[in-house]
Parts: C-alpha cells; structure tokens; sequence
C-alpha cells in the first residue's frame, strides 16, 4: 500500500546541470538499499530543472528516507550544485498503480 510520497524539485546552479544529473543517477544504488521507498523517480524538467518523485507506506518510511543516504548527501552538496535550497513537498498518494500492487 502506498499512502504519502515526495515531489523534490532541485535548480541547477549554471555549469552545474551534468553535475546534478550524475548526482541523481548515483542516488539509486542508495535508494535501492531502502526498503520503504517503494518507488523511486529522479527526473530532468528542463536544462536546469530536475525532481525526484518517490512513494511509500507511510510517514515513517518517508521520515527514514529524508534522514537517509540520499538526503545527507543532498545537505551536503547542495550549495555546490544548486542555485535555490531544494523545494521538498510532502504529499499524500490518492491512488496510483505499481506492478502487482494497486490502489
């Protein structure tokens, strides 16, 4: 079951747009060891733009990916590689569809 999700979205600094996308492509194998990070999106919106959307189970699966791997790794780099402070949005799943899972 899926119940609440985040919509990150990261600005670029300018020069920095391969940089971010490098960043994000290595998030997986991080993300990959979290077992309540049911889904997972690293996303390019346009030059300078990207996102990541992911879902899980509940708060507590959120919270432990916030407080994770990926997201020390963001507090870290961040003012390197990105113009703004990432815009993190928590959100709640209405309904969705995930191989051999529904809702």
């Amino acid at each position: 079951m899926i119940e609440v999700a985040l919509l990150v979205i990261l600005k670029a600094k300018p020069g920095k747009e391969k940089d971010v996308a490098d960043f994000l492509r290595s998030a997986r194998s991080v993300v990959e060891q979290e077992q309540g990070t049911r889904a997972w999106f690293a996303l390019q919106l346009d030059e300078s733009t990207f996102g990541v959307f992911d879902v899980f189970p509940d708060d507590d699966a959120r919270q432990t990916h916030l407080s994770g791997g990926v997201g020390q790794a963001l507090a870290a780099q961040g003012a390197e590689l990105f113009s703004v402070e990432p815009n993190i949005q928590n959100i709640d799943v209405l309904a969705y569809k995930l191989p051999g899972e529904g809702g």
